[in-house]
C-alpha cells in the first residue's frame, strides 16, 4: 500500500529538531522525498540520517531563511535532489528575540527583538513561500503549510513580537491561498499550541497555569503535530485552502 505522500517532493524548514524533524520524518514514512533544510547543518544531517537509516529518501540543506539568496538557493537544491516541488512545509521560527525576556510588556520590547522575531518568523515564511510559488507555478500543482501558532489566532501576553509575526504568518496565508486557488496550489497554516520541542523546553515554567488553558490537559507531541501535516500535504487535503488548522488540545475553543 503506497503511502499519502508516495514520490512527492517535500520541502520542510526547521527540520533540524522538533515538529520539522518529526514532520520530515512522517514525510518520508508516507513515501516522500524530503529536503532538510535548517540553519543548522549538523541537526539537518541528524535528521536525514534518522529517515535513511529508516529506508527513506532525503537531503539536507543549511539555509537563513531570512536570506533571500539562501532561500533561492534551498528550493533550487531540492529540485536538483528529488525533482520539481510537489509540497513545502515552511516550519522554521523563533520564540524570542535575543534581548527579549519572557513576559516582556510591549512597552519595554526592544526595536531589536522585534525585528528578530519578524525577521524569521514573518519575512522567512515569505520568502520560502514566494520562492515555493514560483516553482509549483511551473507545473499547476502543489502544497504548502506555513507553521503559525495559535498565538496567530489569539493574544499572547508578553509575546508581542511573536504573536504579531504568527497572525501576520495566518494573513499571508489566505491572501496567497486566495491568489493560487484556481491553479492547483493550496496554501494552509498551521497553528500549534503548547508543544514538547527544543524550543518550549527552557519556557516550561508555570506550567500548571499553561494547563489550565488546555482542555486536554497536556503538552502536545511532536509526533501528534507530524500526523497533521503529512495529511495537510496529501492529496487527502485536496479542498483544504486558507485555512488555519489548531492542533492545541482545544486551547483555541476557550
Amino acid at each position: 500500500m503506497s503511502g499519502l505522500l508516495e514520490n512527492k517532493s517535500v520541502l520542510v524548514t526547521g527540520a533540524g529538531s522538533g515538529i520539522g524533524r518529526a514532520s520530515a520524518q512522517a514525510v518520508a514514512r508516507e513515501g516522500g522525498a524530503v529536503t532538510v533544510a535548517d540553519i543548522k547543518l549538523a541537526g539537518a544531517q541528524e535528521t536525514v540520517d534518522m529517515i535513511t537509516q529508516a529506508g527513506g529518501r532525503a537531503v539536507a540543506v543549511e539555509v537563513d531563511v531570512t536570506d533571500e539568496v539562501q532561500v533561492d538557493a534551498m528550493v533550487t537544491a531540492a529540485e536538483d535532489a528529488f525533482g520539481p516541488l510537489d509540497c513545502a512545509f515552511n516550519n522554521a521560527g523563533i520564540a524570542r528575540g535575543r534581548d527579549h525576556v519572557p513576559g516582556t510588556l510591549t512597552a519595554q520590547t526592544s526595536f531589536q527583538a522585534w525585528q528578530d522575531v519578524l525577521g524569521v518568523n514573518l519575512n522567512g515564511v515569505f520568502l520560502c513561500l514566494r520562492r515555493e510559488l514560483q516553482s509549483m507555478e511551473k507545473r499547476g500543482a502543489g502544497a504548502i503549510l506555513n507553521t503559525a501558532s495559535v498565538a496567530g489566532l489569539i493574544g499572547l501576553a508578553g509575546a508581542s513580537p511573536y504573536t504579531a509575526s504568527k497572525h501576520a504568518v495566518v494573513g499571508l496565508t489566505k491572501a496567497s491561498a486566495l491568489e493560487y486557488a484556481k491553479t492547483g496550489i493550496r496554501v494552509n497554516a498551521l497553528c500549534p499550541g503548547y508543544v514538547t520541542t527544543p524550543m518550549t523546553n527552557g519556557t516550561k515554567q508555570g506550567d500548571d497555569k499553561r494547563m489550565e488553558r488546555v482542555p486536554m490537559g497536556r503538552y502536545g507531541t511532536v509526533d501528534e503535530v507530524a500526523e497533521l501535516v503529512v495529511w495537510l500535504l496529501s492529496d487527502r487535503a485536496s479542498f483544504c485552502t486558507g485555512s488555519s488548522f489548531t492542533v492545541g488540545g482545544g486551547i483555541e475553543a476557550g
